[in-house]
């Protein structure tokens, strides 16, 4: 699913989302009465950028090389672009200068099992940012085992999301949960466009999952630090836990995630279940 024009499939899908009116613009301002394309033409953006129509087409085409950080701030500024998304711009645009070291993220530290196996009260998981679960505490193999396949070797949460048909009933709102993570990958695959792992992970949601191809078209990018998340669990039901996604030192490609749950809830009594010696799965 690796683009050959990352910059350019970005810079499109945000110039679709924003509308002339946004950005005070009539919808005939540029002497067309109707409009063939959804969001900003090329040459309306060029010009609130104060860019030439030539060089911005030459940006979109992947035909211009290490844009200025002036030329980036005011596309940036016009397109609304979060904090995230500008990051993202930054990295497409210069991938040499902004380049992230490569970092193997295949082994988890001893330490860090270790610390796995102490944290008993509550699900906690080491992952890599293309998703793979490289390490899982015991509550953590109970909590996901309805997608038990998840925790064995080379399991990738984002393949058993889009690729696993038990996934869309063990996650509640798996439309919101296949957003973020689609949104989250996209991240990765602009940091590290050199990850042949990823590649194939990318090349292969997009041949067997639909849904995922729309998702990628779309061009978000995003990363979810903390939240919540609602989890079906055939035993316990409905499981509603924050979850804290963590980066780990010495490895910026690792993650510790953890999922708590509210004090004195219905939840927090279906962890102490799941965690107890003597549960027993359906």
């Amino acid at each position: 699913m690796a683009a050959h024009n990352p910059l350019g499939e970005f810079l499109r899908s945000r110039r679709a989302r924003i509308t002339p009116e946004q950005v005070g613009l009539r919808a005939g301002a540029s002497g067309r009465t109707r409009r063939r394309v959804a969001g900003l033409r090329r040459e309306e953006l060029a010009q609130l950028a104060g860019i030439s129509v030539e060089y911005y087409q030459r940006l979109e085409q992947g035909r211009a090389n290490h844009p200025s950080n002036e030329v980036l701030d005011a596309l940036a500024e016009v397109l609304r672009l979060d904090a995230t998304e500008r990051g993202y711009l930054g990295r497409l645009a210069n991938p040499a200068r902004n380049q992230l070291p490569r970092i193997t993220s295949a082994e988890v530290r001893p330490q860090l099992r270790s610390m796995l196996d102490l944290v008993d009260k509550v699900p906690a998981l080491v992952i890599t940012d293309r998703f793979d679960v490289l390490a899982a505490n015991t509550l953590a193999g109970r909590l996901f085992e309805p997608i038990s396949n998840v925790l064995r070797d080379n399991g990738n949460l984002a393949r058993t999301l889009f690729l696993e048909t038990a996934a869309r009933d063990f996650y509640v709102e798996w439309d919101e949960v296949a957003a973020a993570t689609v949104a989250a990958l996209r991240l990765t695959a602009g940091d590290h466009p050199e990850d042949l792992e990823l590649t194939a992970l990318l090349d292969e949601l997009s041949t067997g999952s639909a849904e995922f191809t729309e998702l990628w078209s779309a061009g978000e990018v995003a990363v979810r630090t903390h939240g919540s998340k609602n989890f079906r669990h055939p035993t316990v039901g409905v499981l509603t836990l924050n979850y804290e996604n963590l980066e780990l030192p010495g490895d910026l490609r690792q993650r510790l995630v953890t999922f708590s749950p509210d004090p004195a809830t219905a939840t927090d009594a279906a962890l102490r279940v799941l965690g107890s010696q003597t549960y027993v799965s359906r």
